[in-house]
């Protein structure tokens, strides 16, 4: 049996500050949770049918923020793995922000 593997480039980058640990733990709380905090402000505002309506229109957007972020960091051999949101916004916060 052959078995084929990625060659692993990089590893997903460890922060080592303090200022860049709490920006990727502000964008790992913003990938995972802006989805259902929108949907509840337009439930407590609106009214439940627009909020569902919210919350299918900001899956699909966060999901397309995701992916842009995913590609813009991650290297391009190394895009076929997957990655959960904090080790993306690890990626994001090493490779954009913190040099």
């Amino acid at each position: 049996m052959q078995t084929d593997y990625i060659n692993l480039i990089e590893p997903t980058p460890k922060l080592l500050s303090k200022r860049c640990k709490i920006i990727s733990f502000i964008l790992r709380i913003f990938l995972q949770f802006s989805t259902f905090t929108s949907a509840l402000i337009c439930w407590f505002i609106y009214d439940y049918f627009i909020a569902i309506a919210t919350l299918l229109l900001s899956f699909i957007i966060i999901g397309i923020v995701r992916s842009k972020i995913r590609n813009a960091v991650i290297p391009p051999r190394q895009r076929e793995y997957q990655y959960n949101d904090k080790a993306i916004a690890d990626w994001y916060t090493a490779k954009e922000l913190c040099l």
